[in-house]
């Protein structure tokens, strides 16, 4: 995604990358509480351990930790409740059609406020890295800071 200044991120899983190849992504919106869309705006959330699951012809993200909104008193939301993810039929039947036939999993990548000031996440699908391409990605990090480091330093 490009870097618009319009757009808000409020949580990242970095370890997603990592861990997973990152094959395909899509955009999909959240059904909230009030509760929940206050306590993202101040920039409380956390999606490292979340991921989804398509069950009964709809997506769901579970797992994902958005905190209580403290002046939200009894009208709080429970902070890991499973939350429902909007995506069109189409994109739907043909993530359920990757994880199932392809043994892929969808991992939620990004969870951000878009120009409109309406909650997205961003969702990809992947298929886990095996030890031997994670110690190769390290390498290739490691080589580009390194080759960054020695261009700085010889013009």
């Amino acid at each position: 995604m490009d870097k618009n200044p319009n757009i808000r991120t409020v949580a990242e899983n970095r370890k997603a990358r990592f861990s997973y190849e990152i094959l395909d992504t899509i955009e999909a919106g959240l059904v909230l509480t009030g509760t929940e869309v206050k306590s993202l705006r101040e920039g409380h959330a956390n999606i490292q351990e979340a991921y989804a699951s398509a069950e009964g012809g709809e997506i769901w993200l579970i797992n994902a930790h958005i905190p209580e909104y403290l002046p939200g008193n009894r009208f709080n939301h429970d902070p890991r409740r499973r939350r429902k993810l909007l995506v069109n039929k189409r994109e739907m039947a043909r993530l359920a059609q990757a994880v199932e036939r392809e043994g892929m999993t969808m991992v939620p990548l990004k969870l951000y406020f878009n120009e409109r000031g309406i909650a997205k996440l961003l969702l990809g699908t992947a298929r886990g890295k095996k030890l031997h391409d994670k110690r190769e990605a390290v390498k290739e990090r490691d080589w580009n800071r390194q080759k960054r480091r020695l261009l700085k330093e010889h013009g």
